[in-house]
């Protein structure tokens, strides 16, 4: 069956996990990227809701009362693996259909340092991808995959992801992250296949979304 086109989006969560030890981890590039939006949307205040923490913004929209759109920046506190159930409980809490969801999260998959825009589609095994397909019961929401790469040698997977950042990593891959957050700014006005289209670039032109 054909994935749904993506809607408006209503709600951007970052994925990652909560805690001084995670913060500057390959992990957290969902949480270091919805900060950065949330930043340039001048929010001063998260509340904690629901099992996240979540800020709402206004964005430009036409077709919207008043001329903006509110949108809910989540992200949630219960760590990677278990994503899906305070997503859904807000989801559920703002009437957000999945179709109007853009979740940001690290992508093994995906050289270091690129980002890309997806519509629809699995896990690729990423627990909080799988998590929130569970509890969302679809697959349709939107993506945008913060390349980190694969491990070197024979590092673990979770290794790798969950490793600390020294000074000069962290400062390129917190550059990737507001990439990551600038793409999601554009879907937010320009809607997700826009910024699938100009961002992807030639991984668009290949047909790899």
């Amino acid at each position: 069956m054909a994935a749904a086109q993506p809607g408006t989006i209503r709600l951007v969560a970052g994925l990652g996990n909560p805690g001084e030890e995670y913060a500057a981890t390959r992990h957290n590039a969902g949480f270091r990227a919805v900060d950065e939006l949330a930043r340039q949307a001048g929010v001063t205040y998260w509340k904690n809701q629901l099992g996240a923490e979540v800020a709402v913004i206004k964005v430009n929209d036409a077709e919207a009362e008043g001329g903006k759109r509110e949108v809910v920046l989540v992200k949630p506190q219960s760590y990677m693996n278990t994503s899906g159930g305070p997503i859904s409980k807000l989801c559920a809490a703002y009437k957000v259909r999945p179709e109007e969801v853009l979740v940001i999260h690290d992508e093994l998959d995906i050289p270091e340092g690129d980002v890309r825009v997806k519509v629809g589609g699995g896990h690729a095994g990423h627990n909080g991808l799988r998590s929130i397909i569970d509890k969302l019961g679809s697959r349709d929401f939107s993506r945008i995959r913060v390349g980190i790469g694969n491990p070197p040698g024979r590092m673990p997977v979770a290794d790798f992801v969950l490793k600390q950042f020294r000074p000069k990593e962290l400062e390129a891959f917190d550059e990737t992250c507001a990439r990551a957050a600038d793409a999601a700014a554009l879907a937010l006005v320009r809607g997700v296949v826009f910024a699938r289209d100009h961002v992807n670039g030639s991984a668009a032109q290949n047909g790899k979304h």
